[in-house]
């Protein structure tokens, strides 16, 4: 994909398309947003542009404030940031309840909350789970870009959920050059639903449902894990080529595959000391991270260092890609006049 930097004029205009009064906030809901056409190269574009403006200090994103009970069946996080290009504020919220529940027994709620830092309008309030759904292998499929050894051509990919569905379609649009595809599920329609969007994005490419993990990972240039954290899958570090990347979104490879590689970059240091517990040595310890990805996208720190080396990313969201990716859809759903304007502060 050729990068392409961020017009300013053309920025301009796309702030000043989303401005109203500010006695009204558009609100965007889920089949609003749903109808919104976009495609995954635009989906990557915004994303790198919200590193790259992060890394070179002209955005802001403050550590999540995550609230658990101790029984654990639910969680919340709240998050806030401001993207210095798109020079717009806003606060995500994510609520998850019924953790100890089977996948279609729980409820998941979350919400984008935009305002124009530069006419202090509000923009939009948008259910931002189909932000999230796109943003997270968009970063996934950039680290496969910048990270993977040269001539990588095969990915497995761990998971059927919301992460994993379009995963092989976002590794494509990065990496047009892999050839094998190989998948891991255990739930059947989860399975065809990745096949589906696979061949709504890249007809004819097919697809090799895997049952032998460890084989496939034996075989696999790039391992993407995005299963649920009641996964069987759980790929260990002596399973892997010397050379193999392995991404972290959700779970799927054990803490070998961490502790044993000789690089680790995260989208966020901070983040992965905090989410990535999980992955910690018996002593609860995480390794160094030797850079952050932002910075490596941005060119201030390097990314693979060896075609040899095996690496090990972390992807963990930062609330600046929801922003960008957030307010790309509220320019698009505004001037197709979606949405509802709600005079909440009448």
């Amino acid at each position: 994909m050729t990068r392409t930097q961020a017009d300013p004029v053309r920025s301009q205009v796309e702030r000043d398309s989303v401005g109203h009064d500010d006695r009204t906030l558009r609100i965007l809901s889920t089949s609003d947003v749903a109808g919104i056409d976009i495609t995954l190269t635009d989906v990557v574009s915004v994303v790198e542009q919200a590193y790259r403006t992060l890394a070179e200090g002209r955005s802001d994103n403050p550590r999540k404030l995550t609230v658990k009970p101790d029984d654990g069946h639910s969680v919340a996080y709240a998050m806030l940031g401001r993207d210095g290009e798109r020079k717009v504020v806003a606060v995500k919220t994510s609520y998850k309840y019924g953790l100890h529940e089977d996948r279609d027994r729980q409820h998941y709620y979350t919400t984008l909350t935009l305002y124009d830092d530069e006419t202090g309008l509000p923009v939009a309030m948008l259910d931002c789970g189909r932000v999230g759904a796109l943003r997270t292998p968009a970063v996934s499929a950039l680290l496969a870009r910048e990270l993977a050894a040269p001539g990588s051509r095969s990915v497995l990919v761990i998971g059927t959920g919301t992460q994993g569905r379009l995963a092989l379609p976002f590794l494509l649009t990065t990496l047009p050059d892999l050839k094998r595809l190989m998948l891991f599920g255990t739930h059947p329609d989860g399975i065809g639903a990745v096949q589906e969007e696979l061949e709504r994005y890249f007809p004819g490419r097919e697809l090799e449902v895997v049952s032998d993990l460890r084989a496939a990972a034996e075989e696999a240039d790039i391992v993407l894990a995005t299963a649920g954290p009641n996964t069987p899958a759980r790929v260990e570090a002596d399973w892997l080529k010397p050379s193999a990347l392995c991404v972290l979104v959700g779970y799927g490879i054990a803490p070998s595959t961490l502790h044993r590689a000789r690089r680790v970059i995260a989208t966020s240091a901070a983040q992965m000391q905090v989410t990535g517990i999980d992955m910690a040595d018996r002593e609860g310890r995480l390794p160094e991270v030797d850079a952050e990805f932002p910075d490596v996208l941005a060119g201030r720190a390097s990314g693979r260092t060896d075609a040899g080396q095996s690496i090990f990313a972390y992807n963990s969201g930062l609330v600046v890609t929801d922003i960008a990716l957030g307010h790309r859809f509220a320019q698009l759903a505004l001037a197709q006049e979606l949405g509802t304007a709600v005079p909440l502060w009448k």
